[in-house]
């Protein structure tokens, strides 16, 4: 599913206006189409991008795609003083939020994350993919607990087998959470299948969908390694 990005809308809340985000149970991977978004994709697939602007990028997308992964966050009313008068509006709620990278490249998406939730709270997940099967393995988690109250938003640049993303997906979901989401910076066709096979209840938010995946499970035409990209460990 391909949307764009929207202005400021306002969530669910009593007497607020509800959000207009289309949701579909068979397609929860959505495609963010923006001018922005694609411009800084392409300094992202740019093989001479330097590492810190690699980084600052990669905080910079993380950040616009954050935007339309909670666009139906709910709100509250509340009265605030302008500089001429009182005024009635709206704030968040104030729900517990937490941001849920997978080791190590998901680490590179968290400050963008931070810029709107500053408040939120880290759950780490370590995964490693075996080169040879393209299958993850998990070698390290740290979870806030309980998340029964939480908005939980898992990040990882890439979805390529959809292999890691699934399996975060399936650790953070036996921890119950009230809200479970992901957003990868990019996406192939077979990640994205394996997701609206596995989760088709969970909706990911990607900055773009590639054309396929190489015989050693990189995205076509893709970016590269993001992880070392991102810590110059090329």
């Amino acid at each position: 599913m391909e949307i764009g990005l929207p202005g400021a809308r306002a969530g669910r809340s009593s007497g607020a206006p509800h959000s207009t985000h289309p949701k579909s149970p068979l397609m929860p991977v959505h495609v963010v189409k923006h001018p922005v978004v694609t411009h800084k994709m392409s300094i992202l697939r740019d093989k001479a991008t330097t590492v810190q602007r690699f980084r600052e990028v990669v905080s910079e997308m993380t950040l616009l795609l954050s935007y339309e992964a909670t666009r139906d966050l709910d709100l509250r009313p509340c009265v605030v003083e302008t500089p001429l008068m009182p005024m009635d509006t709206f704030t968040l709620t104030g729900e517990d939020f937490v941001i849920a990278p997978i080791l190590r490249a998901g680490l590179g998406m968290v400050n963008g994350m931070l810029k709107v939730f500053p408040e939120a709270k880290l759950a780490h997940i370590g995964m490693r993919r075996d080169e040879e099967t393209a299958l993850p393995a998990t070698y390290y988690e740290n979870i806030p607990s309980p998340l029964g109250a939480s908005t939980v938003i898992l990040v990882d640049p890439m979805l390529a087998t959809g292999g890691s993303l699934s399996a975060g997906l399936h650790l953070l979901r036996s921890k119950r959470p009230k809200v479970l989401k992901a957003i990868c910076l990019i996406a192939a066709p077979e990640g994205k299948a394996r997701i609206e096979r596995d989760h088709p209840d969970v909706d990911v938010y990607v900055g773009a969908l590639d054309d396929r995946l190489n015989e050693r499970s990189y995205i076509l035409p893709g970016l590269g390694d993001a992880g070392d990209r991102m810590f110059g460990t090329l």
